[in-house]
């Protein structure tokens, strides 16, 4: 039996929907900042990191649509608009030129805190007996993790 969560609309599973929106704000916001890093990054790792940054912002953007996709599945209407994204994310946008290093350190920043918001949906989700919204994190949570560790190790020296 699924328990009672609410959230900002009132209804069960609202406060589910809010933070999958936040996940989904979050994706979008990180998936700007990093076709960003892809068309501005410089120096000796250009390619690597070139490719690295397209991969990452091309799997952010089918993801975005499987985040927009359970949270109407739950009844509820997925966040859109730049405005409201970069609102919600509150990820700090950067400026070309950085060095490849700055780049990746913003990149990690930002993928943890994408970490910590799906974190809390995954916890919801699991509160809420909603074992798909729960999958969905756990699989978002599991990718995030993989680009922290591959970006903490471009930074190793």
């Amino acid at each position: 039996m699924k328990k009672n969560v609410v959230g900002k609309g009132g209804k069960p599973q609202a406060a589910l929907a809010d933070s999958l929106n936040q996940v989904l704000a979050d994706s979008y916001a990180l998936m700007a900042l990093t076709h960003g890093a892809h068309w501005n990054v410089e120096g000796p790792g250009f390619f690597a990191l070139h490719t690295a940054f397209q991969t990452q912002y091309e799997e952010l953007f089918t993801a975005i649509d499987e985040i927009a996709e359970r949270i109407r599945a739950l009844g509820a209407y997925a966040m859109s608009g730049l405005t409201a994204f970069a609102k919600a994310a509150g990820m700090e946008e950067f400026s070309a030129p950085l060095t490849q290093e700055e780049y990746v350190k913003q990149l990690l920043e930002a993928n943890r805190k994408l970490i910590a918001d799906a974190e809390k949906a995954r916890d919801l989700a699991g509160e809420a007996n909603d074992m798909e919204s729960q999958d969905l994190m756990i699989q978002r949570i599991t990718l995030h993790q993989k680009t922290v560790w591959m970006l903490q190790s471009f930074l190793k020296s």
